[in-house]
């Protein structure tokens, strides 16, 4: 992140909390995890991730070991078609 220039960097965390937000306000999960990542290759990219009481993972992340029986999606193909669109929204916008 500290190798973007100042404007490009305010500009990608308000991006964040903008998909942040709207998660929220749509699916109105328990919680949302934000990660980013770039340990490879040089890039940065953030991980926006609803969470959910009755996920297998809840509260750990979702690349830890399963806690428990719990639903694997909690979005039918509509509304993740929704969601992609959405965030295309976002992302695109000025």
């Amino acid at each position: 992140m500290t190798d973007l220039p100042p404007a490009q960097r305010a500009r990608l965390v308000e991006i964040v909390f903008a998909v942040e937000a709207a998660l929220r306000e749509i699916f109105k999960p328990d919680k949302i995890n934000l990660a980013s990542l770039g340990n490879k290759t040089p890039h940065v990219h953030w991980h926006v991730i609803p969470r959910f009481e009755k996920d297998k993972h809840f509260p750990n992340s979702h690349w830890e070991g399963v806690m428990r029986d719990g639903t694997a999606s909690l979005l039918d193909d509509s509304s993740k078609k929704m969601l992609a669109a959405m965030l295309v929204y976002i992302l695109t916008a000025n």
